[in-house]
């Protein structure tokens, strides 16, 4: 069955309702451009629960639910189980959850997923703070980062769910980001064609929780791969390949600067967050060699 008369639209409706300029809005476009229309979609609560809609308004053109914050991969893995014993190989199942739905609350289910073998697309999109519900931190709130349960700025280092993805041994997990779309879109195809689990982690700029003008999401999105804050990089088998440059990259303060949520920093915080970038790229290429 054919959903669109007119594939050039999309699998997404026009005119829905989230923040101008949300990174959001352009990954789940671009996400969907790739995977098609057989694709059945879980959504937790969050910023992507616009696309699930109420009652029955949707924004999306595939089939899919809303779920519960803790449990979308076991949706997600429950959902894929059902087609394959009906024959139906070639649904694509995708979950596609919030930082906070990952990365804290629903981890353990992830994990779950991860360890079983589930032949399941996840798909995290990290604006970095609970952002549906108040902008409150989340694991994966970046060091000295002000959200309403930070004020004064976080005072831990993010959770490197790419790592923890890679130690359970999964097939294919990668790093992506909203202002690199071809990149984002080679590395769906791949997890689409990937056998067993697959994890894509994407970095998504948040006008309404960092705290910048709409009109510069693209740009502080590419400001933090050019800093290196955010590394764009591939776990094939166990093999890492990094798909952005790490050499001869511009002081962090140029990414930072560009965000009212690191306002609060003091410049030996500054420095402390440069270190910890610079170690990481240097283990990240360790492990790449």
């Amino acid at each position: 069955m054919t959903l669109i008369k007119d594939p050039a639209r999309g699998l997404v409706a026009h005119g829905v309702s989230t923040c101008a300029g949300c990174g959001l809005e352009i990954i789940i476009r671009k996400i969907l451009e790739v995977l098609g229309e057989n694709t059945v979609i879980v959504i937790p609560p969050g910023c992507a629960a616009l696309f699930s809609g109420y009652g029955n308004d949707t924004a999306l053109k595939i089939p899919g639910f809303q779920g519960n914050l803790e449990n979308t991969a076991a949706y997600a893995a429950g959902i894929k189980a059902g087609y394959e014993i009906q024959g139906r190989g070639d649904i694509t199942v995708l979950a596609f959850a919030g930082d906070g739905a990952t990365v804290d609350i629903g981890i353990q289910a992830l994990s779950g997923m991860f360890e079983r073998g589930d032949n399941v697309l996840y798909v995290c999109y990290d604006n970095e703070a609970y952002m549906n519900t108040g902008i409150q931190g989340s694991g994966a709130t970046p060091l000295r980062a002000r959200t309403t349960t930070t004020p004064a700025g976080k005072a831990n280092y993010k959770k490197d769910m790419m790592e923890i993805a890679a130690a359970h041994n999964i097939p294919y997990a990668a790093s992506a980001s909203a202002a690199y779309v071809n990149d984002l879109k080679k590395k769906v195809r791949k997890a689409k064609d990937t056998p067993g689990p697959s994890y894509l982690h994407i970095h998504t700029p948040c006008p309404t929780g960092w705290l910048y003008e709409p009109g510069l999401s693209i740009r502080v999105a590419k400001a933090a791969v050019e800093t290196g804050a955010w590394v764009l990089y591939e776990i094939e088998n166990g093999k890492r390949t990094i798909n952005s440059k790490t050499d001869n990259l511009k002081p962090v303060e140029e990414y930072l600067k560009l965000q009212g949520r690191f306002k609060t920093m003091s410049e030996g915080d500054l420095k402390q967050i440069q270190q910890e970038i610079d170690l990481r790229i240097r283990r990240l290429r360790e492990m790449s060699g």
